[in-house]
This record gives structure tokens, sequence and C-alpha cells, in this order.
């Protein structure tokens, strides 16, 4: 494929490779970090190497690249706001487990379990029983019908129990 500019014929990974030191500045600007910059900008140019619809001409090209970019730092920013907030719940749940349970062993063996489930359980059970979700906000949350968060909620609590039951944590006997 051939790209055009100012100048005559292009080949798309010399017109992409081109625009690197603009769109490295452009993602440090919006991540403030170098390193980060050198990664967006990395996977920028995988996805329009490996695009098909990629414009030809080198005016089109260069805002193409640079929504390509901004679109990633998005989409990153978006999944780091959900992990911290992930983990946030998650340590809720093991402080709450503690002041509740009251047995430190037991709220260990529950966080371990949890860890342990699959992703998709982790989140139905973290949405339903950590944060008090109604099966009808879950379903919306997750875009799934409420049978089956009820199905999943069920599943998920099942597979908890299992784990639990053969958590290899034992408290230590006391001396007397």
């Amino acid at each position: 494929m051939e790209f055009v500019d100012g100048r005559g014929p292009l080949r798309k990974p010399r017109a992409i490779a081109a625009l690197r030191p603009d769109l490295v500045a452009y993602a440090v600007s919006l991540t403030g970090d170098v390193t980060r910059a050198e990664d967006v900008v990395h996977d920028a140019i995988v996805r329009a190497l490996q695009a098909r619809n990629v414009p030809r001409r080198s005016a089109e090209l260069r805002p193409w690249a640079f929504r390509v970019v901004r679109n990633l730092v998005i989409d990153r920013y978006r999944k780091n706001l959900v992990r911290a907030e992930y983990s946030r719940e998650q340590g809720r749940l093991f402080d709450e487990g503690q002041a509740t349970a009251g047995d430190p062993i037991e709220a260990l063996i529950v966080r371990q379990a949890f860890e342990r489930l699959p992703r998709r359980d982790r989140e139905i059970l973290c949405l339903i029983d950590i944060l008090g979700f109604s099966y009808a906000e879950a379903a919306g949350t997750i875009g799934i019908p409420v049978g089956t968060v009820m199905s999943r909620v069920s599943r998920a609590r099942r597979a908890m129990m299992t784990l639990m039951e053969g958590s290899n944590v034992r408290p230590l006997r006391q001396r007397k």
C-alpha cells in the first residue's frame, strides 16, 4: 500500500514511522510519563500497521494516527480507574471481613478464595455481595439478563464455598 505526501509516494510502515516522534511528544503530553507514552505509541503503531482502513494521504494519516494515540490513552486511563476501584473494593472486602468475622484466619481464607475465582465470578460477587447492587442493577451494569445474574451469583457462591472448604490455611494449635 502506498501513501502520498507532498513529495510523492511512501510505503505504509515508513509513513507511520515518520510520525513517531510527534506521536511520542503528544502521548507524553497526555500521560505525563515518557515510558507510558512510548508504550502507547508502540501499540498505536502496531494497530496502524495492522489496520485495513488507514488514510492514504499524509494530511489524513497524521490526524488519524493522533486519534489512535488519544483513544489508547483514554482506554488505558479507564482501565486503570477500573483496576484501582477493584483493588479498593477488594481491600474493603478484606477489612469488612476482618471487622465482622473477628477471625483473621477466616478472613484470610475468604480473601484467598475470592482471589482464586475466575474474573467473571469475582465481578458478579463484587457487585452483589460487596457493593450491594440489586440483581437488576448488576444486570444493567454488566449488560446481561437478570436471570443470568442470578445463575452466575449462585455458581460463583458455590465455587467460593468449594475453594474455602479446600483451603490449606489452618490455625496453629495453641499450646497449653
